[in-house]
């Protein structure tokens, strides 16, 4: 019991300064973990991680939040349109719960073009660096309001909080400054990640106290990891 606690607390915490820094959930580091050591099943790997990343973007927004790091009307929109995504995703998920090879095929495509795609252009940055600063990301309410519908159908679907998406998507699609889209990230995906977390206890797909002692973690952690953010150059993050 003591060394599943211990386990648990430190992915909380890993995922937690990954989350702070990236401006992500830290899902690919607490579903690999609940899947592949502990062998949950998926379905419940994936509510239960999505509820444990809720602590993650709420402490980590109100974090950056007080560096300046928010854009609250583009998260204000990605937020009301990723709450309906992930409302469609859970209620899809319902329906093909038992095909695991399929949820298996979209969390690897999700994970291998987002980790190729920005260890590609970080590579590229470090050469040619772009805007480092900003209070506001660009581009469309049609584009901010689509961006967070696709990303909540995927929150709902597979359990990824969002960040893994938003990121990239707020850096090379609507050329935000790197750390402003790191901190609207966070903030971004509280409404998607809430809808979808509501869904699954719905479904009884969460093991809650193993996402209570993961946000212990995940609290402690994104601390650490939003702190880093100011010291670390943008090509790197």
């Amino acid at each position: 019991m003591l060394s599943w606690i211990l386990i648990m607390l430190g992915t909380g915490l890993a995922a937690g300064v990954i989350g702070g820094l990236l401006g992500i959930g830290g899902c690919s580091i607490i579903l690999p973990v609940l899947i592949f050591v502990f062998n949950y099943p998926e379905p419940i790997a994936i509510g239960t991680t999505i509820t444990a990343v809720i602590i993650t973007a709420v402490t980590g927004a109100f974090t950056h939040a007080r560096m300046k790091n928010v854009d609250h009307q583009t998260s204000a929109i990605v937020n009301v349109f990723g709450g309906i995504g992930a409302a469609l995703g859970s209620i899809i998920l319902a329906l093909i719960i038992s095909k695991i090879w399929l949820l298996d095929l979209i969390l690897g495509a999700a994970f291998i073009y987002t980790a190729l795609r920005m260890l590609y252009e970080g590579l590229r940055r470090r050469a040619v660096s772009g805007p480092s600063t900003g209070k506001s990301i660009p581009g469309s309410f049609a584009a901010k309001a689509l961006l967070g519908f696709g990303v909540g159908l995927l929150a709902g679907l597979i359990g990824l909080g969002g960040g893994y998406l938003l990121v990239p998507s707020y850096i090379y699609f609507l050329h935000a400054p790197v750390k402003l889209a790191v901190g609207t990230s966070l903030e971004s995906f509280i409404g998607l990640a809430v809808v979808s977390s509501g869904f699954k206890l719905a479904q009884k797909l969460v093991d809650v106290v193993t996402a209570i002692v993961l946000g212990v973690g995940i609290a402690v952690g994104v601390q650490i990891g939003a702190k880093l953010v100011p010291r670390t150059p943008a090509w790197a993050i």
